[in-house]
C-alpha cells in the first residue's frame, strides 16, 4: 500500500501517529542530516504496521518532509489506526 507520511525531525522521541493534511506523522529523533532523520523514518513506519524494515520503500520526498512510501503488507486498519492517534 501506498502512504503518504510528514516526517518531523529532531522530536524528543520517535512516533508515528497523527495527520497532517491527508499525511501520516512520523515524529523522528534523528536530526535532518545525511538522510538520517529519512532512514529512521522508514524504520518507525516498519514498525507501527508490523512489518520488516525491508518491506518499506521511499517512492518520493528522499530530502522533504513530505514522503510517499510503499508499505508490502501494510493494512488500511492499521493505517486508520495510526491516523487517528
Amino acid at each position: 500500500m501506498r502512504v503518504a507520511i510528514r516526517v518531523r525531525p529532531g522530536a524528543s522521541r520517535t512516533e508515528v501517529g497523527g495527520e497532517h493534511d491527508g499525511a501520516l506523522i512520523v515524529r523522528v529523533s534523528a536530526r535532518a542530516v545525511d538522510g538520517r532523520a529519512t532512514e529512521a523514518a522508514l524504520a518507525a513506519v516498519a514498525a507501527a504496521f508490523g512489518v520488516r524494515r525491508s518491506a518499506v520503500t521511499l517512492v518520493t520526498g528522499a530530502t522533504a518532509r513530505s514522503k510517499v512510501v510503499d508499505v508490502d503488507g501494510g493494512t488500511d486498519a492499521a493505517l486508520q489506526e495510526l491516523l487517528a492517534h
